[in-house]
């Protein structure tokens, strides 16, 4: 008799810490994290430079739907909504930061986060009651409907596959779109052309060749010789 109370007890016992047990609440997420150093679903590098690896994923949030935001060179946001039915609705945010690599000229790293937010219809009544005082006591009820879009629920999505298909296609960008080149600011020097020597030379006059000499009493007595003749007789 002892011993098959014993059984049942310890039977009891067993059934009472399982129902416990599945009874207990799971734990949070946010306490799995790890923070592990290996390979980030979240996070992948480039052969590109940060300005040219924001671009490529502008772009490719632009491709897919995304409504953009790009206040830095470093950073795009992008958000996105789907109505999956007529009672839901969902938004996905996406961030992107960009930061240099190991070779900071050559290379960078992305990282990457998106948030599905969930949303659902509410639909709430409300009444109320307007007294007349013509008619004494009596009053009217008045029902009123109001429909509004209520957050239900936010969360990260975790999916690997989710993020290797992004950074596929901002690597598909980084190929194909033509990579921005800076601008060599070299300092620019200025200096005066030389002058050409034959301006700076004083004209000469050419000198007069012998014959041009000789010849100079010759002229002098032609002037003489047709001169007015009223200087001739004042010379007289």
């Amino acid at each position: 008799m002892s011993t098959s109370l014993l059984k049942t007890t310890v039977a009891s016992l067993c059934g009472v810490l399982m129902l416990a047990a599945c009874s207990s609440a799971p734990t949070p997420k946010f306490q799995q994290e790890l923070f592990e150093t290996g390979a980030s679903p979240y996070a992948r590098n480039f052969n590109s430079s940060v300005t040219d690896t924001c671009e490529a994923a502008r772009r490719a949030l632009l491709s897919q739907g995304y409504l953009t935001t790009m206040t830095r060179n470093d950073t795009v946001d992008g958000t996105k909504n789907f109505q999956p039915s007529g009672d839901t609705h969902v938004v996905v945010e996406f961030h992107v930061v960009c930061t240099p690599g190991e070779e900071a000229s050559s290379s960078s790293i992305v990282y990457v986060n998106a948030v599905q937010n969930g949303f659902a219809l509410k639909k709430s009544d409300t009444s109320a009651s307007v007294g007349l005082s013509v008619l004494g006591s009596l009053s009217l009820p008045i029902r009123s409907n109001s429909d509004a879009m209520v957050k239900i629920s936010s969360e990260t999505i975790p999916s690997g596959k989710f993020y290797d298909r992004f950074f596929g296609l901002v690597d598909h960008y980084l190929q194909t779109v033509v990579r921005t080149q800076p601008v060599v600011n070299d300092r620019i020097e200025t200096r005066l052309l030389p002058v050409p020597v034959e301006a700076v030379a004083p004209a000469t006059a050419p000198a007069p060749s012998p014959a041009s000499v000789s010849d100079t009493p010759d002229l002098i007595g032609t002037a003489a010789a047709i001169r007015p003749a009223s200087e001739a007789d004042t010379i007289r």
